[in-house]
């Protein structure tokens, strides 16, 4: 898939193209439905596939003071949408100057000038360009001038309760540790992606060494807890094993035990390995189904035992 930063990037002449535009965040089922009828629409044309979405929620530029936490980070959505087949996505800077462009200048200058669209999907509720004054409804009336159609996709719902699909559903269920419907509506597990850092090795100390996760993942990290799920090494092909996926069990909170880690921590522990060397190296860490809370032990003997069991819940789980 070709990545796109700027729509001065495009070669002249790219298009034929069939765009969908949306935050993508968390290219959960929704999206990947919408990004498969796109697919289907440009094998039809012989046109090719665009993403277009933002670096950031819009919601971040706009009114910060109410802008969700991100489901994923950029560089997830970014090896997410690559993942679903598509030739190319454009990843604008949603910035002071993109949240003034009139809605007629960003057709004009990115759909039609840029991708040469030939077919636009977006959602019913979606709006675009300054002060959100741009609607499906505009988009139809530009696309008979500028010679495109408009497809508006209905929302992918629940069958059992009708809800739709949706990145704040995805939070709801992250934020109460229920990894499993995530996973649901997400298509995939749920992970949380970055740098493998030094911690304060007490893991070590434990028998159960941990990789820690920077602070600076990208990623909505679930409740606090103890969770089943794996441990894919990203590093480049000097490290060691590189892009191996490992069985782990998954610690999220600050430690009450010990009571002396400041903020959140996501650390994992990976089954049956005491000396793998992972500083560095950046990682996805999935969570697959939450094992337990995150309680404070009486002392190091009866936190011993419960990561003993804790382990073994998690080897149990993983299969």
């Amino acid at each position: 898939m070709i990545v796109f930063r700027d729509p001065a990037e495009i070669d002249a002449g790219f298009g034929p193209s069939v765009v969908a535009i949306g935050k993508f965040d968390g290219v959960h089922a929704g999206h990947r439905a919408v990004l498969e009828r796109a697919k289907v629409d440009a094998a039809a044309g012989a046109a090719k596939v665009v993403a277009v979405t933002f670096d950031r929620n819009p919601l971040a530029t706009l009114r910060p003071e109410v802008c969700p936490e991100d489901v994923i980070g950029l560089h997830q959505k970014v090896q997410l949408l690559a993942e679903t087949g598509i030739d190319a996505t454009l990843v604008l800077r949603f910035d002071a100057e993109m949240a003034a462009l009139p809605a007629e200048d960003f057709v004009e200058r990115i759909l039609v000038r840029a991708l040469g669209v030939q077919t636009v999907m977006v959602g019913r509720d979606f709006r675009f360009g300054r002060g959100g004054a741009g609607s499906p409804d505009l988009l139809v009336r530009l696309g008979r001038q500028y010679g495109y159609r408009v497809d508006v996709i209905d929302d992918v719902r629940a069958i059992t309760s009708e809800r739709r699909v949706s990145s704040t559903w995805v939070r709801e269920a992250l934020a109460a540790g229920d990894v499993e419907t995530a996973a649901r509506l997400l298509g995939r597990p749920h992970a949380v992606w970055g740098q493998v850092v030094h911690g304060l090795k007490r893991g070590r100390e434990l028998g159960f060494p941990t990789a820690n996760l920077s602070p600076r993942m990208e990623g909505f990290v679930p409740a606090d807890g103890v969770y089943a799920g794996w441990l894919i090494d990203e590093a480049p092909g000097d490290g060691p094993r590189p892009g191996i996926r490992y069985p782990a069990a998954i610690s999220v909170g600050t430690n009450p035990t010990f009571d002396d880690v400041p903020q959140r921590v996501v650390e994992a522990y990976v089954l049956d390995e005491t000396d793998l060397d992972l500083y560095g190296h950046r990682v996805d860490v999935q969570f697959v189904q939450r094992v337990r809370g995150m309680i404070a032990f009486e002392g190091i003997d009866a936190l011993k035992a419960q990561m003993s069991d804790d382990v073994r819940r998690v080897r149990q789980l993983l299969g």
